[in-house]
């Protein structure tokens, strides 16, 4: 008599415990990619910022021993007629780069439109952003010149006479934010037309419905979308009015008579120039420079978050 056969059970194998790599890869991943960048960062950013801070209390010429000296280089740019006249410069700078705001929106703005030839206009616009700033510097050194430049030769037509822009300390800085305003004003075209790009087309329509138009349509339906663009070209536009280096020390070295001088040319000078390698002193200018920055960018930042969080 044979023995019924009966049904076999399939028996799970027993689970793998999972390694804990497995189990927290994709937590982990956007880390270990964000890890060298914010290394970098770090490293060339961060520490040197705390570094520029503690040299400040010493004396150094970069190469001796270090002489605590407090906050004597602090009370020292408080008697300092130059540092009062970078200052100064930095203000103008301040205040005369943010015209590259608006001209960069209304540029973009003819650009996204179509036209004849809209190509060859938004290469023309493009030009100043891809050239290097010492090529910009070169050019309006040209341009402004006495005796052939084309400012000059323009005035001339007019029976004005010669204006010596670089070498009269009344004209000098603006005749230099001319130039960085150039390359700035296409920087910020760039942004806005990113911006433009991502407009909703149905509130554009929505807004033609209601009657807005022109001035209306663009105060009401298109800057509130342009917020993001508007806020980067604010917050690189101060950084470059305060850093503005190259161009003054490609156009004038600061002259004359250290009327261009901004506080970022004015820390190279007495840290690694003709005042004797003085890096505590040009330490406590990048200080008050950084501080000043800061104040500007909290605040832009301060203003965008309270927006974000009123929506």
């Amino acid at each position: 008599m044979t023995q019924p056969v009966l049904p076999t059970t399939h028996v799970a194998p027993p689970a793998v415990a999972r390694s804990w790599w497995r189990r927290n890869q994709i937590r982990l991943a956007p880390w270990i990619f964000l890890a060298p960048g914010m290394i970098f960062f770090l490293f060339y950013v961060i520490f040197p910022i705390f570094q520029s801070f503690q040299i400040s209390f010493y004396q150094w010429d970069g190469l001796g021993e270090k002489t605590f000296v407090g906050l004597y280089n602090y009370e020292e740019l408080y008697y300092d007629d130059a540092f009062y006249t970078s200052l100064r410069n930095n203000v103008i700078w301040l205040v005369l780069y943010m015209l590259a705001i608006p001209a960069g929106l209304f540029i973009a703005l003819f650009l996204n439109q179509t036209v004849v030839g809209i190509r060859l206009y938004k290469s023309l616009f493009f030009f100043p952003f891809v050239i290097s700033q010492v090529v910009v510097g070169l050019v309006f050194s040209w341009f402004y010149d006495p005796t052939f430049g084309l400012l000059n030769t323009i005035l001339g037509t007019f029976g004005a006479g010669p204006i010596n822009v670089l070498g009269d300390e009344r004209y000098v800085t603006y005749g230099i934010i001319a130039a960085g305003l150039w390359p700035q004003t296409a920087y910020c075209m760039i942004l806005y037309l990113t911006g433009l790009n991502a407009v909703d087309p149905e509130q554009i329509e929505a807004g033609r419905l209601d009657g807005a138009k022109g001035a209306r349509m663009l105060w009401y339906v298109v800057l509130p979308q342009l917020k993001p663009a508007t806020f980067i070209a604010f917050v690189v536009t101060i950084i470059g009015a305060l850093r503005s280096f190259d161009l003054i020390s490609i156009m004038t070295n600061g002259g004359p008579f250290g009327e261009s001088r901004v506080l970022a040319f004015y820390m190279f000078e007495v840290a690694l120039s003709e005042y004797g390698f003085r890096y505590g002193y040009g330490a406590a200018i990048a200080v008050v420079l950084f501080l000043i920055m800061m104040v500007y960018i909290t605040f832009f930042l301060t203003k965008m978050y309270r927006d974000e969080r009123g929506r």
